[in-house]
């Protein structure tokens, strides 16, 4: 399909089919992300893809435990947004709670998702350069992240829908130690993957490009 499209249609996907994706549609997937981005060529991503049914139910415990407390306040915020704020607040209140109701079904459902793929990396193999900064490393994800996306643009041009989460991150030890993940890699993302239950989208929405863009200067919004 056209990359445009592909990257305009991508959304978190919470509802799927229960068939399985088959073996050469993964190899194919792979086979095109492993061509992203990387730090030197270090080739620091794995990719763990978990379909046994046991294995996807402790995973789905786990998962649920942050998700949870993070949906019962969520909702609570949203409910309290909807009753103070006007007309349209309101309405994006609603929405809010529209998505977040089906992003719970989502971790209620966790362990039926037809796979579960783990994405690791050799932090050995990652140079990150903000290390000093006084602030949170994030640059050691450029080496991991644009091929995890990767993955997620050429499953979906093969049909499958995905949904990354790094809830389970939180469970790195008991993930490594279930999935026998070697201890030389680090857990860097989960993306369940499987064929949609409902179509995908046509229009997905974000901020306009003039408050994310700047030309030169954070006061110059990028415009045409």
């Amino acid at each position: 399909m056209d990359l445009i499209e592909a990257m305009r249609s991508q959304p978190a996907n919470r509802y799927y089919k229960p068939d399985p994706v088959p073996t050469e549609v993964f190899h194919r997937a792979m086979d095109n992300a492993r061509f992203g981005p990387q730090g030197g060529n270090r080739q620091p991503v794995r990719f763990l893809i978990v379909t046994d049914p046991a294995k996807k139910a402790q995973l789905a415990e786990w998962y649920w435990i942050p998700w949870s407390a993070y949906y019962e306040q969520a909702i609570a915020a949203g409910e309290a947004m909807q009753a103070e704020s006007g007309d349209v607040m309101a309405t994006k209140a609603v929405m809010t709670k529209a998505s977040m109701v089906a992003a719970n079904d989502f971790a209620e459902n966790f362990a039926n998702h037809p796979a579960i793929i783990v994405a690791c990396a050799d932090l050995a193999e990652t140079h990150p350069t903000d290390t000093d900064l006084g602030r949170l490393s994030i640059v050691g994800g450029g080496s991991v992240y644009p091929i995890v996306q990767n993955l997620c643009l050429a499953l979906r041009n093969e049909g499958v829908a995905t949904t990354f989460t790094t809830l389970l991150c939180l469970f790195e030890p008991q993930v490594k130690e279930l999935l026998g993940i070697p201890e030389e890699l680090a857990t860097a993302a989960h993306i369940v993957a499987g064929y949609p239950a409902k179509p995908f989208p046509t229009k997905l929405t974000r901020h306009p490009v003039e408050e994310i863009a700047f030309l030169d200067s954070f006061d110059n919004p990028l415009t045409i």
